[in-house]
């Protein structure tokens, strides 16, 4: 599983956060920090917290190419 937040997007409502709190976190008032490789052990409560946001800046790959090298 493979997260990617567009942070240009994102408008800091955080209501991600409690939803996955282990991966996402609020830094601040407004900034939001992640975990882009989480656990898969993680899965329902990242697309649960992708599903929450307002503006749709969360990006998940639930199964990325095997080929594609990640950070």
């Amino acid at each position: 599983m493979r997260l990617v937040v567009d942070l240009n997007k994102c408008q800091g409502y955080a209501q991600c956060v409690p939803l996955a709190p282990e991966v996402l976190q609020l830094v601040g008032e407004e900034a939001l920090a992640y975990n882009p490789n989480p656990d898969d052990s993680q899965r329902q409560q990242v697309l649960r917290a992708a599903a929450s946001c307002p503006v749709q800046a969360i990006i998940l790959e639930v199964d990325p190419p095997a080929d594609r090298e990640t950070p």
